[in-house]
């Protein structure tokens, strides 16, 4: 059976003043996530908030082991990424 992970990141964007500056930053974290872990990603929650993001990353594989260690990295590089702008982060298997 294929595990499928969903792992949410929530931001506080504090230094965002603005929409523009807040897409800036989401745009630029979702393109990196994708491209280096070969995940889905996509902003779900605040989009019209400016100082707030909560963006989801998924991914399906034959292994919960995988998965897991698939989107343990994601965490990691978000977290590096990020800093004290990633404020949660939750784990869900569906």
């Amino acid at each position: 059976m294929a595990a499928i992970g969903v792992l949410t990141l929530e931001l506080r964007l504090e230094h965002a003043h603005s929409l523009k500056e807040k897409r800036h930053v989401v745009k630029s974290l979702k393109e990196r996530l994708r491209h280096k872990f070969n995940v889905s990603v996509s902003e779900i929650d605040d989009q019209d908030l400016h100082n707030s993001a909560v963006i989801a990353a998924a991914t399906v594989s034959p292994s919960r082991a995988f998965a897991a260690k698939v989107l343990g990295a994601v965490e990691a590089e978000a977290e590096s990424l990020l800093g004290p702008m990633l404020i949660r982060v939750q784990t869900d298997w569906l």
